[in-house]
């Protein structure tokens, strides 16, 4: 079992930033493949970033490429979603998700390939 735990949400003006965090509080990150999703109200929740076990790997949907980085520093244990210009449609609950599956480059924005998943962080994004 994991435990992960997102921190860094908040309320924010338009073309404003924010940095996510997230933790693995058992095994730590290392090993695992990381990944950030969202859910709006009434929405499905969709896919955001992810990063490979060492970061060299990065995937970002269409919606964020370009405005959203994934990182990731072992050591510290950390993993990272740094936004950026956000968009009233960014607003959302951002989740982390860890992922021992060794396909990343097939699996990695399928949520079903997550078995491990934070609580949320609200993330508010005001016109």
């Amino acid at each position: 079992q994991e435990q992960l735990v997102e921190s860094g949400g908040g309320l924010v003006q338009t073309g404003g930033s924010l940095k996510l965090s997230c933790v693995a509080a058992v095994h730590g990150i290392h090993g695992y493949i990381m990944a950030w999703f969202r859910q709006a109200p009434g929405k499905e929740r969709e896919f955001v970033a992810a990063v490979n076990q060492i970061g060299a790997g990065t995937y970002e949907a269409d919606s964020v490429r370009g405005r959203f980085t994934i990182s990731r520093n072992n050591p510290k244990n950390v993993c990272y979603l740094e936004m950026n210009n956000l968009k009233p449609e960014d607003t959302a609950v951002y989740y982390c998700a860890a992922s021992r599956v060794r396909e990343f480059d097939r699996l990695y924005g399928s949520d079903s390939a997550y078995p491990y998943w934070g609580q949320g962080t609200q993330v508010t994004v005001s016109s």
